[in-house]
């Protein structure tokens, strides 16, 4: 059977990037492979090497895509790697303005029909054999009802199909993607992975899926590599890893880092003087004609843990967004945070002094090289980046939770060179810091391999063990969602 990509004892040219032993990997013609491993283990470099980023030393990656309509290697071999996120890669604006306030997008604001027409245009001339293959990718995605949407109005599993049929008007013989169904709900996810079905038959398409998340496997893969401490392991069946990893335990977080949690000093006296730490009464947010929230009534007292959830594009992120004072039209709104209204005085920087946050838009946030640890201090005062030096006092803090989160050994460690996981932790660890009263997590979970999942969830089912702690949790995945649970608000998507 034909070797569509080969690598036989692969050293890279620059040491710095070389595994921990010499890399082999075959992808024989027909085969669909997952990549699995833990957060750091080595998954993106084994990619980037299999996709030349990384030359090696000798005759480099083998490959053979014949045919193909392409003469160069780099154009038959696309790499997505998916973040939720909308806008330029470097707009760190965008986070807290044009998310939440539509009135500020131009009108001549990108729309999808400008984005996959530019996207055909980069992949070659137009030929009538290049406009039925158009045709036929926006069939299997449905992409026509997409056509007029802005950009910055569509849900994670929109861009999710936008960023796909982009990729696949080049027409590439072997796809990989990074963690294609994170952020999405389990409708979404269902049909992603039917569509992945569809496309690899249809269009004799291979792909290759870097998975954080094992259970997030679809069954038409048909082999697995499983890379850990930086070796890449072998080629094996879809059944044997199953198999495999049935028989393996997880362990979470030990009983000692438990105790030191239990028994950190109480600071809730902001806490202690209201019961309702959210209420909000008839909240409507629209952003044009476009309906995000519609008269929502949602009250969460003190001690409360709720679990929020919804379809993509149901309100989720914009109903957060109030919560964390960074949405311009909660001053209109009937909003009461920690006993106090909305627009009664009290500043930004007053909620959220007694709020931890995470979420996958400020993930994208932090864009600095900065060391872990400045990262982790950046959440004792509310800043992306930390513009004031912390004292060692603020250090012992930082490093009691970079210890509960398996940090220790990463403190100067910069940010941009910690896996996506890696990075995940480190700003948990930031929003933990200063011990919240609230705590509100979208999507903690993100990018985390199975046993930092456990890690994390048994770290929230400890800490709102301590008096009069609340907390907003959103997850796409039932079993994500801690023990703790003790309410849930679902959304719906609102009627424009």
């Amino acid at each position: 059977m034909k070797k569509v990509i080969n690598i036989v004892n692969g050293i890279t040219r620059n040491p710095a990037w070389n595994m921990a032993e010499p890399v082999n990997f075959t992808l024989l013609e027909g085969e669909q492979v997952a990549v699995v491993g833990p957060n750091g283990a080595g998954k993106s470099m084994f990619i980037d090497i299999v996709t030349s980023r990384h030359p090696l030393i000798g005759n480099g990656v083998e490959y053979d895509f014949s045919p193909n309509r392409h003469e160069l290697n780099s154009d038959n071999i696309k790499y997505i790697t998916f973040r939720d996120s909308y806008g330029a890669e470097n707009d760190r604006t965008y986070f807290l303005q044009q998310r939440w306030n539509q009135m500020e997008i131009s009108d001549d604001a990108p729309r999808v029909s400008d984005a996959l027409d530019e996207a055909y245009n980069l992949c070659g001339a137009d030929t009538q054999q290049r406009r039925e293959f158009r045709e036929k990718i926006y069939r299997l995605f449905g992409i026509d009802a997409l056509q007029g949407k802005l950009l910055l109005m569509l849900s994670s599993g929109e861009m999710r199909k936008l960023q796909l049929v982009k990729t696949l008007m080049a027409e590439p013989k072997v796809l990989i993607m990074d963690n294609p169904f994170i952020g999405l709900d389990a409708g979404t996810r269902e049909q992603l992975r039917q569509l992945l079905e569809t496309i690899t038959s249809e269009l004799r398409l291979q792909t290759i899926l870097v998975l954080s998340k094992t259970n997030d496997i679809p069954d038409y893969i048909t082999h697995v590599v499983e890379v850990n401490n930086m070796k890449v392991g072998r080629k094996m069946t879809l059944d044997e890893y199953r198999a495999k990893r049935s028989s393996m335990a997880i362990e979470g977080l030990s009983d000692e880092k438990k105790e030191l949690i239990l028994n950190l000093e109480y600071n809730g006296d902001y806490a202690e003087k209201c019961d309702e730490v959210v209420k909000m009464n008839e909240v409507s947010i629209r952003y044009g004609s476009h309906v995000i929230l519609d008269t929502l009534n949602w009250t969460v007292r003190k001690g409360e843990k709720w679990a929020l959830s919804g379809e993509n594009g149901a309100g989720k992120s914009t109903l957060l967004s109030l919560v964390c004072a960074d949405n311009p039209q909660s001053y209109a709104c009937d909003i009461t945070l920690f006993g106090k209204e909305r627009g009664t005085g009290e500043s930004i920087w007053d909620i959220k002094k007694h709020i931890g946050y995470v979420s996958p838009e400020m993930h994208r946030a932090y864009n600095k090289d900065l060391p872990a640890i400045r990262i982790v201090a950046s959440g004792l005062m509310d800043s992306i980046g930390l513009y004031a030096k912390p004292d060692e006092k603020d250090y012992e803090k930082c490093r009691f939770w970079m210890n509960i989160f398996g940090l220790e050994d990463m403190e100067e460690r910069t940010f941009l060179k910690l896996s996506s996981g890696e990075q995940r932790l480190v700003l948990l660890a930031r929003a933990f810091v200063k011990d919240p009263d609230l705590l509100i997590l979208d999507e903690p979970l993100h990018g985390l391999d199975d046993a930092n999942r456990k890690l994390v969830k048994d770290i929230i089912n400890t800490f709102v063990k301590r008096k009069d702690k609340t907390m907003i949790m959103v997850s796409h995945y039932q079993e994500e969602l801690p023990s703790c649970i003790d309410n849930h608000i679902m959304l719906q998507k609102a009627r424009s």
